[in-house]
């Protein structure tokens, strides 16, 4: 501590303020582009590989989706198709029942029946 009461005696507290200020700004700078830059660096080369990958991952679940929409649609249509034959199959076979407790007469036998046009 001696030795820094025999400078700011010489020189004066501004100046050797203003020289430690220096040698930190340096110590700093140094210490900066040594040690963070490249760890900074790195970091960055992960980000744009992860920002990468998740664009990817992002197309891939919009062309799933897609494939699962279709896929939707199409079973949909199968399903309206096989209900449509199921619903004449039944028909069908309510018209061979005989009219009776198990079949009642449909609104077009029944005007058939009348005779009335």
């Amino acid at each position: 501590m001696g030795e820094v009461a025999n400078l700011i005696s010489k020189y004066g507290f501004p100046i050797v303020a203003a020289v430690g200020m220096g040698y930190m700004i340096y110590f700093i700078y140094k210490w900066v582009t040594t040690e963070i830059k490249p760890v900074i660096g790195q970091a960055n080369t992960t980000l744009i590989a992860l920002i990468d990958r998740i664009r990817m991952l992002d197309n891939d679940l919009i062309r799933l989706n897609q494939k699962v929409e279709t896929v939707l649609q199409l079973r949909g249509k199968v399903l309206e198709h096989e209900r449509i034959l199921a619903d004449k199959q039944i028909n069908q076979l309510v018209e061979d029942v005989p009219i009776g407790p198990k079949r009642k007469a449909t609104d077009k036998e029944i005007k058939d029946a009348s005779g009335d046009d």
